[in-house]
């Protein structure tokens, strides 16, 4: 339990299969083989400018689903960002290190200026900088990642390592990412076009609804159908069958799979099973997460408890770090 292991989930939506499979399942395992620290990333949240209600209900909804789907408050350190106010101060030292060209050329700014033109504000420029004191405030050695997030942990090592030059330290590891590469499953979306994503629109949510569920998959994008035998499934199928062996059983993917190489494939039946054995899956989640969503008593003690222990760490980085900079009480 000596590697400090730190991952955050922005709070703009609910968790979703992807979510599930790409990253909640590691933190389900790690927790018990790791110092982890998981939170929900609600100042992140605040780029987009989220209604002051939407802003509580996302927060509510993502830490549920976190529980729900096995992250253990008393194994792990679970809490909200907001709830450190020591977060918000390094984050301001540590843009007193941050210069404007590197932040302008990270892919996750071009990316997001592309998406909101008309709301390119400063949050949006200094967000590696946030997403580097997420994990800087509690010295991380390993934060689990996908691709897309390799240089969110590129700049957060860039910090860290010019923090420890200008003040002629070697106070912050260099963190790294880290995933259990081999028990990840990369989950397609039902448009066929990549990964299943909230802000594409292509994902099938854990607190989603039966109905919700089978409406989803039955506008599941699909093509005319196979024109030669054992052909090979172009990708918008293939992602299909990829769905089919995460929720169905290996005999229901192999006959689908026969039925497709043989040309006699029916995708409204492939649907139907993809989406029963969906609801199936999700549905324990789905009662658990509603049945932890409307106790209160027991969210409010779980986000007491992670905030008292997330500020022991943070507030020990802090005060260090003030002292490295200079600053000294008289």
């Amino acid at each position: 339990m000596q590697q400090i292991v730190l991952s955050g989930i922005r709070s703009t939506g609910n968790l979703h299969l992807g979510n599930y499979f790409g990253a909640i399942k590691s933190f389900v395992r790690m927790q018990h083989e790791y110092n982890c620290y998981f939170f929900v990333a609600d100042w992140h949240s605040l780029t987009t400018h989220p209604h002051p209600g939407d802003l509580h209900a996302n927060v509510k909804s993502v830490l549920s689903e976190y529980l729900a789907c096995g992250i253990d408050p008393e194994v792990c350190t679970l809490y909200i960002q907001s709830d450190i106010p020591e977060i918000a101060e390094m984050y301001l030292l540590m843009n007193m290190n941050a210069y404007i060209g590197e932040l302008e050329r990270t892919t996750t700014f071009k990316e997001k200026i592309r998406k909101q033109p008309d709301n390119v504000n400063a949050g949006l420029l200094t967000y590696p900088v946030l997403m580097a004191t997420d994990i800087l405030i509690h010295k991380a050695n390993k934060v689990p990642v996908g691709k897309d997030q390799e240089q969110n942990i590129e700049m957060a090592r860039r910090f860290g390592k010019r923090f420890n030059q200008i003040y002629g330290t070697d106070y912050f590891p260099e963190p790294e990412g880290f995933t259990y590469e081999k028990n990840l499953v990369k989950i397609p979306g039902l448009d066929g076009s990549g990964k299943m994503g909230k802000s594409e629109g292509n994902a099938i949510n854990l607190a989603d609804d039966a109905k919700t569920i089978h409406q989803k998959v039955m506008k599941a994008v699909t093509d005319a159908g196979p024109t030669e035998m054992n052909q090979t499934p172009p990708e918008v199928i293939e992602n299909l069958f990829k769905l089919m062996e995460v929720a169905s059983t290996p005999e229901a993917v192999a006959f689908y799979r026969e039925q497709y190489a043989k040309c006699q494939i029916r995708y409204g039946d492939l649907k139907k099973q993809l989406s029963a054995d969906i609801i199936q899956f999700t549905a324990p989640i789905r009662e658990r997460i509603l049945e932890i969503q409307s106790d209160d008593a027991y969210l409010a003690k779980v986000v007491s408890m992670g905030a008292e222990k997330a500020r022991i760490s943070a507030s020990a980085t802090l005060k260090d770090v003030r002292e490295i900079i200079g600053f000294r009480k008289f």
